[in-house]
């Protein structure tokens, strides 16, 4: 049962991880252009995961330090990011209705990098104290 709640937790984490980066990106565009303003938009998708799931899905006492625990994260999440990122550029260059609508880009992204960050999400903050 466990499974299944942190689990659905996840899918709702990435949801409205999904409307931020498409917000982000939306808002920091004109000034930053396609590709800074997506690495702007997936930062702050990552700060708004690591809350939620650290506080919702993945809840309960954890070890270390808060600082350590968001590097951690942080740098298990640019490799779900890379891939994320990679699609987003690839579909930026070869979709058309991806150039007109980049935050399709992100939805795409989103998509392939959703297992890796499920399973490195899970292993960094289901760490409790012994």
């Amino acid at each position: 049962m466990q499974r299944i709640r942190s689990l659905a937790f996840f899918v709702v984490s990435g949801c409205l991880a999904l409307l931020v980066d498409m917000g982000v990106l939306h808002l920091c565009r004109p000034w930053m252009g396609d590709y800074v303003g997506r690495a702007a938009s997936f930062l702050a998708a990552v700060i708004f995961t690591w809350l939620f799931n650290r506080n919702i899905t993945f809840s309960g006492p954890k070890s270390g330090n808060l600082l350590t625990e968001f590097l951690t994260y942080l740098s298990s999440m640019m490799v779900g990011g890379a891939i994320n990122y990679g699609v987003y550029a690839l579909s930026l260059h070869s979709i058309d209705a991806v150039r007109a609508q980049p935050e399709l880009g992100v939805v795409i992204g989103s998509l392939f990098s959703m297992v890796f960050n499920y399973l490195s999400t899970k292993r960094i903050l289901m760490q409790r104290k012994s």
